[in-house]
């Protein structure tokens, strides 16, 4: 039985388990398995590792995409450049464990983004600096985008909320939450932008998937802006995530 599972503190909003259970069941695919791992630090990662013989595979999420990287044998290009990771695949040969780092939230992003944005694309604004935002900045400049990023703690390279004003959302397209704020359990929460300066000439973008249209999304809606859900973002990752661990060649 092969084994997949997904690590990250807390697990409780994660769709994963869901979505790769039923994977393998619709693909009728009967020797995987896929589980989650809430590790409160990595101080314990080796020991899952280890103690756990079966684990080919992990996905990694909040708030360990960068903190992984630490231990970890090998990254591919990707996440060379952007210093963060999803996805793990755990090498077993002649008695030696290999751990190898990719990242699949780029091709999630990408598939979210390009149909909203095919040709022209102009400026994003990144709500966020962990890992995810990592991911997206460096996928948004790859389309094309020049891109902005916002925090609640300003230096010198990323904006502090206080910034953002009028005259600089009407340069913005696509603006993109890549922090917790509104995820279940603590749905209510929230950006801290000034909604009313929204308008259909902006675009907003969730990663949060868990619920699909966070209040973040809601209040952008209301104001006539278009919105994506982290849904597509979830399941093209996902995917990505499962070729990652079956192609040989990786």
């Amino acid at each position: 039985m092969r084994k997949f599972g997904l690590i990250g503190y807390p697990l409780g909003h994660s769709f994963s388990q869901k979505y790769f259970t039923a994977k393998f069941a619709e693909e009728h695919i009967p020797d995987c398995s896929y589980e989650n791992f809430p590790l409160t630090s990595l101080d314990s990662f080796h020991d899952l590792i280890s103690g756990n013989p079966d684990l080919c595979g992990l996905n990694v999420t909040i708030p360990y995409k960068t903190e992984i990287l630490r231990y970890v044998a090998e990254t591919d290009q990707i996440v060379s450049e952007i210093s963060a990771a999803n996805v793990l695949k755990i090498r077993r040969e002649t008695g030696k464990t290999r751990i190898i780092a990719y990242n699949s939230d780029v091709v999630g992003i990408r598939d979210s983004v390009i149909s909203f944005f095919p040709e022209t694309h102009g400026t994003a604004l990144i709500i966020g600096t962990g890992g995810s935002s990592k991911a997206v900045s460096w996928t948004l400049r790859n389309l094309g985008f020049r891109v902005l990023i916002v925090s609640r703690n300003k230096k010198e390279d990323i904006l502090g909320y206080e910034d953002i004003n009028a005259q600089m959302l009407k340069n913005i397209s696509l603006i993109v939450n890549t922090t917790p704020l509104g995820m279940f359990p603590n749905t209510e929460g929230k950006p801290d932008l000034d909604y009313n300066l929204l308008d259909e000439r902006h675009t907003l973008f969730d990663l949060v998937y868990n619920p699909e249209f966070t209040n973040f999304l809601k209040m952008g809606k209301a104001r006539g802006c278009k919105i994506i859900t982290g849904l597509k973002m979830l399941y093209s990752q996902a995917d990505r995530s499962w070729e990652i661990w079956n192609d040989k060649n990786l």
